[in-house]
């Protein structure tokens, strides 16, 4: 398939015969996404794992669990993911937002709440919820066809010359949907998978690896590097 412009099924191809399917996001329930969703804001998902290792072992892994929860055992618990006392008030507000939904028993059950701009909304309401935290919800936790944006994107997009450096992320989410089949939750689902772990791996904000990445032929930046990935 021959490489357009802002072409993000070509983009999508190359690297999923470079890496496979991802099978993100590993998580039990959708409940521990949205939990995930939250402790990733600022962190390593390795951290995020430890932090929800230590809910699950404590039985707060709940909303109502979590909401019945003394602070300092919640801290304690969130602790690995840093940033652990403004996690805590967060994820206290995401479980109290679930409840006044009447979703604390079946979190999924969200997703019959409104429609994906409905939801969308009503979740950038909730404290500490951004644009890449209620995406990463709606997609994963409650498997709508929303596509996430994140630096990841942002960077590879860049570099691609795709995209300005100061684009917003509803103008990259926009143009990135544009070029999607409606309504595909696994295509969205692991072209952000996918461009995770370029980003994390390989398209590096510093010392990329150039000579490593699928991408290369059409990446503008990485054909101006004298020695990529060196």
């Amino acid at each position: 398939m021959k490489q357009q412009t802002g072409d993000w099924t070509w983009l999508h191809q190359q690297l999923l015969a470079h890496w496979g399917a991802q099978h993100w996001w590993p998580a039990e329930t959708s409940f521990e996404v949205m939990v995930g969703a939250i402790l990733t804001q600022n962190t390593a998902w390795t951290n995020v794992e430890k932090a929800i290792a230590r809910l699950r072992a404590a039985e707060l892994l709940s909303v109502p669990a979590i909401l019945a929860s003394g602070e300092m055992e919640l801290e304690t618990c969130l602790h690995p993911s840093g940033y652990y006392r403004v996690k805590t008030r967060r994820l206290r507000a995401l479980c109290a937002f679930l409840r006044e939904e009447g979703c604390a028993d079946l979190p999924e059950s969200l997703r019959d709440k409104g429609t994906i701009p409905e939801l969308r909304a009503k979740l950038l309401r909730v404290h500490g919820v951004g644009e890449e935290t209620a995406d990463s919800i709606l997609l994963y936790a409650l498997h709508l066809p929303i596509m996430v944006v994140d630096a990841y994107t942002k960077r590879i997009a860049t570099r691609l010359g795709w995209i300005a450096d100061n684009v917003k992320y509803a103008s990259l989410q926009r143009a990135i949907e544009s070029t999607l089949s409606p309504g595909d939750v696994a295509a969205r689902n692991e072209l952000h998978a996918l461009l995770v772990e370029l980003g994390k791996g390989t398209c590096r904000p510093r010392r990329p690896l150039c000579r490593q990445c699928p991408l290369v032929e059409g990446c503008d930046f990485g054909r101006t590097q004298e020695c990529p990935g060196n």
